[in-house]
Parts: structure tokens; sequence; C-alpha cells
């Protein structure tokens, strides 16, 4: 098989050169079966359980494309270093998920309905079980793969062989296991990039030199560790109140009538949380074993996507985005890390010297990723999303599946321009979110120079200390 990729040399939009490159170890679960894949309706609606391809859609037809809607900057800047915050692959469901699963399947087992639809659930395999608990999957460890297959074909000189051996890339990962197997199947999928040869194995690639993954949670899972976001959010009964609010709501009793007649199952034996589950478990089987027609798809229509998808942006809005400032605040170390290491690239440059970390990749969770876009301001709405705006959720820019799919990526590029019209020389950076320019919220612009940047942000960077943020006093602050 035979794929096209665009690569740009030096930014260089007419220095674009086609390549044909010969692929045959990414023609497995995620490559080859995906061409036969299309989306269904519902898959735009699964919120962080959303694949990748529902983001950029041409890679459903070729997981290797490397392309660009708008183009980086011209050929008189070379990048000097990318900074990148990559969420984990495709995984199983959790083992609390497959909890509710069993018991909204046990249901179905139960129903008296003689209808084709429940007689198909009814025998359908319930093959999760509690081991798999949001272990990475084979789709997932394709994700990452091909990520890095695409990410290097677009800045070939950052993520060169010589750099790879040197140690130069460094490799920053959570303690989960989904985002550890995700950093090994990410640097899998560099080694093949460079060695031109089959996917080396575990073993054969402990023949090859590289900079071993560090784990960090305080920088990957900061969630965990900041005292004020657990006592005010994750541990308090009264933080979610506006998706408890929705889901008593006109909209979810709606479904849940609908979902009751449809597997004759009576109403209050049902619950906002198992048919959110049930929901789920299509995108499961779309995510993990590509199956488009999934009778749990079946179960549901277009209008009840939408209406479970704001029930998950809700969730992911008050716990992790814009509801309340210590969600954000809490991944000021992320942010000032990312920073440093921008700063150190350019006092670097500067000197004349190599650039000591040209690649810098952190694994996380789509809770490190959210938090850390809502700090820097971006995809905030004008009013909050609440129980009673379900209406304007369709024009809204805080949409969890659109930002945080799996695999999702936040990516800083930092060039050093050669201006012929100005004596100095500039730094500039671009943000790349799922691989597509991102712009910067307080220009609109997709290029900022490094130091103006940073006078933007200079109030996260000076001010912005986790350890106050997030220490709790003896009287619990109210939300």
């Amino acid at each position: 098989m035979t794929f096209v990729f665009y690569r740009y040399r030096k930014c260089a939009p007419k220095a674009a050169q086609i390549l044909l490159i010969s692929v045959t170890w990414f023609c497995s679960v995620g490559g080859l079966d995906s061409l036969n894949n299309h989306s269904p309706k519902l898959a735009y609606y699964f919120g962080t359980k959303t694949r990748y391809e529902e983001v950029n859609p041409f890679l459903l037809t070729n997981p290797l494309l490397v392309t660009r809607k708008q183009d980086l900057l011209p050929n008189t800047c070379t990048p000097l270093q990318i900074v990148s915050v990559v969420r984990h692959g495709r995984r199983y469901p959790t083992k609390k998920q497959i909890k509710k699963l069993k018991k909204m399947y046990s249901l179905i087992e139960e129903s008296p309905s003689n209808s084709e639809l429940v007689k198909e659930l009814q025998s359908w395999n319930m093959w999760y079980e509690d081991w798999m608990d949001g272990q990475l999957v084979k789709n997932g460890e394709e994700d990452m793969k091909n990520l890095a297959y695409r990410l290097a074909s677009l800045f070939p000189s950052l993520f060169t062989l010589d750099k790879f051996h040197k140690g130069k890339m460094s490799f920053i990962t959570s303690s989960k296991h989904r985002c550890v197997d995700s950093t090994k199947s990410f640097i899998h999928g560099l080694a093949h990039t460079y060695l031109k040869q089959p996917l080396p194995t575990e073993d054969e690639l402990e023949n090859v030199s590289y900079k071993e993954p560090v784990v960090n949670d305080t920088l990957m899972r900061f969630f965990d560790h900041c005292e004020k976001f657990v006592a005010q959010v994750e541990d308090n009964d009264t933080a979610m109140h506006e998706l408890d609010k929705f889901k008593e709501g006109p909209e979810i009793k709606k479904v849940l009538h609908k979902i009751s007649n449809l597997l004759s199952i009576p109403e209050h034996k049902l619950s906002a949380d198992l048919i959110q589950v049930a929901f789920f478990t299509c995108s499961f089987e779309l995510s993990i074993h590509n199956i488009v027609n999934s009778p749990w798809c079946r179960l549901f229509d277009e209008e009840d996507a939408k209406v479970l998808e704001y029930l998950n942006d809700l969730k992911q809005y008050w716990k992790r985005g814009y509801g309340y400032d210590i969600n954000s605040r809490s991944s000021c170390n992320l942010f000032q890390h990312i920073f440093q290491h921008l700063d150190n690239a350019v006092s670097e440059s500067k000197r004349s010297q190599q650039i000591s970390a040209p690649v810098v990749m952190h694994f996380g969770h789509a809770e490190t990723l959210l938090p850390l876009l809502a700090l820097m301001g971006l995809f905030k709405d004008e009013k909050p999303l609440t129980a009673d705006n379900f209406s304007m959720h369709l024009e809204q820019r805080f949409r969890s599946g659109r930002i945080v799919p799996y695999a999702s990526n936040l990516v800083f590029v930092l060039y050093h321009c050669d201006l012929a019209e100005s004596p100095k020389e500039e730094y500039q950076v671009q943000m790349l979110l799922n691989e597509n320019l991102l712009p910067f919220p307080h220009s609109h612009g997709s290029v900022c120079l490094f130091d103006d940047l940073k006078k933007q942000y200079n109030h996260l960077l000076e001010s912005c200390h986790v350890k106050d943020e997030c220490q709790l006093t003896k009287v619990v602050d109210e939300l």
C-alpha cells in the first residue's frame, strides 16, 4: 500500500514536496481497517470518548496524511523546538464504567420485549472485564504511532534520528498505564519512522538508543495533587449542581422515556448515568473494534446524542474547565514548565548554542489538557454552560469532543525568524491543536512574537503559584 503525504521544509509552502512512502506496519487495526470505515452520525457527539478521526476526518482514509488547512510560517523562519501535551490514545472503559454497563446489560437481559433490537442486545456478548480498567487498546497504540509519524513528517528538522539517538527528545508521562503505553507507542512510531523497517518489538526497541520516558504526576496529574481542587470540586457533592440539575431536566427525561419504551424497562429503574453508559458503549464499540452498526448505537438517534453530548460537556466544564477557577489554576505548574522550555530554547539560540531539548512531549489525559486550555483563555463562551441553556450547545465553543478527543494534542512551535527588514532576530510561536493551527485568544492571530506571548501571560508566569493556589485554608471557601 502506498500513502501520499506532504512535507514542509522550513515551513515553506512553496517547498512542499510530495513523497511516496511505502507503508506496511500501519495497516493494522487503526490503519487498513479504517480505510473501509466511516463515521456514523452519533460519532460526532461522544465528547471525551470521541475518536481523533472525527476531528480530522481525512485520517479515516489515510492515517498518515500530513496536511495543512493553513500555512505554517514562511521560509524565513526555522522551527527550533516543539513542546507538546498529548492525551492518551483510545482505551477500554474504566472499571466504574464497566460496573454501570453490567447493571444496564442485566436490565436488558430481564426485559420481556420481543423486539429485534432487544433480542440483539440480549445476545450481545458482554466481553468487558474489570481488568481492562481504562487500559490502552490496539487502536490506541495506532493513534500514537500514526501521530508520531505525522509530527515527524511535519517537523523533519526537529524529529531527526540524530536527536532521537542523542536523547535530545524528552518524554514525560502520567503514571497511568494508558499514558505510559501511549508514550511507548509514540516512541515505537518514531523508531520505525527513522529505521525504515517493520515496527520493532519491545525487545528490539531496547537496542535502540533514546531517552527513557519519565513519570511525573505532579505535572501530568496536577489535579490529584491540588488539595483545594480535590476538596472543593472532586469530592464536593454540590460542585456538579448544574450537571445534576440537567439530569433531572426535560431533555434527559425525554431520552429516558424513549429508552424505557424501546427496551421495555420501567423508567424508574433507569437513570441518566445508565443511559449515558449505554451511549458510551456505542462509542467504545466504534473506537475499539471499528463497529459502525452496534445495537447499542441503534438505541439512540442524533437528537438523543446531542443531549448526551451536552451532559458530558457540562461535567467537563464544571469539573475541568471554566466552571471553577481552581480547575485551571491547578495547571499553572504545567503552563510554566512549558514556557520554561521555550525560554531556555530562545536563550540557547541567542547564544548560538544547539537547542538542548528540541522536542518535549508530555503524555496525559483530557483532564490534563482541558484545565490548561482554560488557563490560557481558549474555547471560552460568553455565557457559562448551565442546565438551562442546552439550546445553545451547538453554537458553544466548549465542546469536549472537538477539543480533547482521544489522542488530542496541543503543540507549541517555537521559530527563529530572520527578517530582512529588521536587523534583529525574532522568535515567534504558533500553537496547533490536533494538528490544526490554533488562534491565540488575545489576538486571534495564528502567530505571535514570543516576547509578546510572555507579556500576555505574564500574570500566569509570575503570579500563579500552585502551592498558594492549591493550599486549603482552615475554613474551605465557598464555591
